[in-house]
Parts: C-alpha cells; sequence; structure tokens
C-alpha cells in the first residue's frame, strides 16, 4: 500500500482540518525530544544501534505479518483503510504504511519497522474501539511514523527480547538492559506525542479520552466517567508520601507506555493549550524548515518544560525536588527524614521509633497489561 494522496483523493469521512506539511515538532511532547537525545547519549548506543540496523530480522518481520495476519486494504478491514488513509491525509504523510490486523485478544497497535514503517493492530483492539476511538488510535501511529519513531520501537522489541535469551550471561545482560531501560524511557515519553498526533488526525478530545479509558477498563463506557477517570491521574499523581513516589518509579520502569490515566490528562491538558489551538488554527512548524532548527533552542525548551513540571507537580518526591531548588534545605537530609520519620527532635543520623521505614511489597510491579 504505497499510493500517494494525489492517487488515491483520500478527503475525510466528516469535515477535518488538515495540516500540509506539518513538521513532528509541532505536536511532540518536549520530554519526548529530551529523553531521546538523552538515549542517543548513552553509551555504547551508537554502536549497538549501527550493528542492529544491518541485523535486525525487518523482512522478516514483514513477511511474518504478510502471512500471518490481514493486510488492511479496500477489500479487507475497508473501514479501517479509510481511517488509515484519512489520518495519513490529514497529518500529510505522503506514502501511507501497510497496516495489518493480527490476531490477538489483548488490545495493542505498534508501528515498527527500520526502513519503511509498518502498523499493526490487534483484533482486541479492533472490537474494543468505536470508529472515532479507532481513528485516534489509528492517527496515534500515523504520528508514530511522521515522527521516525519506528526504528527505535523495531529495536526496544528485538532488545527486549535477547534480554530474555541472554539473561543467564553474567554481565552480558547488564549493559543490553541499560540500554532497554533507556529506550523504555524514551518511548514511554513518545507515547505522550503520538497521542497529540492522534488527537489531530481525529479532532475529537472526547474519542481520545474514551479509547483511553477503554483500554484501561475495557467495553463499559456505561460505568465510567471521563471526569472520574482524570481524577484519578490526579489523585495517582499527588497520593502518598515519599515512598510512594519511588514505588511509582519502579512501577513504571519495566512498561513500554505510561500509564493509562497519565496519558488521558497529559492529552486534556494540551487540548486545552493555546499551543494546540495555534496548530488547528494553521500555525505550526513545517517539515521543510526542519533542518533550519537550532538544538540549543530544543535543549531549552525541554529544560523549560522539565523546570515547569517539577514546579507545578503534586508529586510528594517533585515538591521535595522543587523545595530543594528553591533552596529550602538540603536533599539528603530531607530525604533521610521523609523516609524514616525523623524530623527537627529525632535522634541524629536515624529515626526515633526504631523504624526504617524503607519496607515495601516485595514485588511493586504492578499490572503490565499494555495498550496502543
Amino acid at each position: 500500500m504505497t499510493d500517494s494522496h494525489e492517487s488515491r483523493g483520500a478527503v475525510p469521512s466528516r469535515q477535518r482540518t488538515r495540516f500540509p506539511g506539518i513538521s513532528s515538532r509541532a505536536y511532540e511532547h518536549p520530554a519526548d525530544r529530551s529523553a531521546l537525545v538523552a538515549l542517543r547519549k548513552l553509551s555504547g548506543f551508537d554502536t549497538v544501534f549501527k550493528a542492529l540496523s544491518g541485523l535486525l530480522p525487518e523482512r522478516s518481520l514483514r513477511l511474518l505479518f504478510l502471512s500471518d495476519s490481514v493486510r488492511v486494504s479496500d477489500a479487507q478491514f475497508a473501514h479501517l483503510n479509510d481511517m488509515l488513509r484519512d489520518a495519513c491525509y490529514i497529518l500529510d504523510l505522503e506514502k501511507v504504511p501497510p497496516m495489518y490486523v493480527n490476531q490477538d485478544p489483548r488490545p495493542n497497535a505498534m508501528c515498527i519497522g527500520l526502513d519503511e514503517p509498518i502498523i499493526v493492530v490487534t483484533t482486541g483492539l479492533v472490537e474494543l474501539l468505536d470508529e472515532e476511538e479507532m481513528r485516534a488510535v489509528i492517527g496515534h501511529e500515523v504520528g508514530h511514523a511522521l515522527s521516525g519513531h519506528a526504528v527505535y520501537r523495531t529495536i526496544l522489541l528485538f532488545l527486549t527480547n535477547l534480554a530474555l535469551k541472554v539473561a543467564w550471561i553474567p554481565l552480558g545482560n547488564v549493559a543490553i538492559m541499560a540500554i532497554v531501560t533507556a529506550l523504555r524511557e524514551w518511548f514511554r515519553k513518545s507515547e505522550l506525542s503520538a497521542d497529540r498526533a492522534g488527537l489531530l488526525a481525529g479532532q475529537d478530545i472526547q474519542a481520545s479520552m474514551r479509547g483511553l479509558m477503554k483500554i484501561a477498563g475495557g467495553n463499559h463506557l456505561h460505568e465510567m466517567n471521563v471526569d472520574a477517570f482524570l481524577a484519578q491521574a490526579d489523585e495517582y499523581e499527588k497520593a502518598g508520601d515519599l515512598r510512594d513516589s519511588v514505588l511509582k518509579i519502579l512501577n513504571v520502569l519495566p512498561r513500554s507506555h505510561p500509564f493509562t490515566t497519565v496519558r488521558a490528562a497529559e492529552l486534556k491538558k494540551w487540548s486545552e493549550t493555546r499551543e494546540y489551538q495555534r496548530i488547528m488554527d494553521g500555525h505550526y512548524p513545517r517539515r521543510d524548515e526542519d533542518k533550519d532548527t537550532s538544538v540549543t533552542d530544543s535543549f531549552k525548551e525541554s529544560a523549560s518544560h522539565y523546570a515547569d513540571s517539577v514546579r507545578n507537580s503534586k508529586d510528594p518526591l517533585m515538591k521535595l525536588v522543587g523545595d530543594i531548588a528553591g533552596g529550602a534545605g538540603d536533599l539528603g537530609g530531607k530525604l533521610r527524614d521523609k523516609f524514616t520519620g525523623g524530623g527537627a527532635g529525632g535522634a541524629k543520623g536515624g529515626a526515633t521509633d526504631g523504624s526504617t521505614g524503607t519496607e515495601g511489597p516485595e514485588d511493586s510491579q504492578g499490572p503490565r497489561t499494555e495498550g496502543s
């Protein structure tokens, strides 16, 4: 499926704003860009990337999906084919990626490939979402393609499988897992960018919210409420103490996707910004301007985003970091007091009640269900 806009004459099924020549910079989350820069700076990443680029079985992947999945076309899953064309038309992706439906009850979607991206959606996702919700998901995957995320996603899949196979080798797995961890950190941020692309493609924030709720709680919309779902994200961010903040970090490390409530809250927040409205009004960065983009400006934007995130966060750990940055005290002492229960009247070097306060659940990793 390699037709261009001219040959297919795509027209959205309802009136939506189109973004000719839009650059992925228009919707990329600042954390996505900074995490990718950090990934590329990771020791050994360039070597691994260059080696894997020539070794990854991309042709094998394509043959696998061609032979054991259903390729979307005018003859098969035609409604999905229309949505794919619409998304590519709206985001001005010239070459429509091949898309496959794979038999899997788990709702998921991915965009992979080194030379050219391919999109895969599972039957679980197709059966779960309505048309407008599915448009957002397909737009999400087209956003990955437009941003060039497919290459790193493919390497992440390969390295994750490799890490399982060489886990018995002393030290050999350490280097691989370091890169896998960095890739996961970047990919979680890239999901926030792709969610924005999905909103630009579907242009229906309620459909985007519904889709995320269904991925979290299944096909029971009559039992769910968007405001209550977003309230969960707020409660998750500000709940507990420093120990809970650490557990949040440990819970998210094995995941390739951010938690669903967090994604919903981030997307809702972005949909209400002036930045989103300017894109909808036709004021956005163009691809032909990408070559003139300042790397320094991108760094500054990412740094400013993180500074604002720390300053405005309700998470106990982030609030403490903000206090330290503001000169409220020394980090080590405050962390010790928070974790041990010590304070101004406590004994030096330890807690007053003899409890370390550092014990937690034996397994801090929660459910690892992941959606598109």
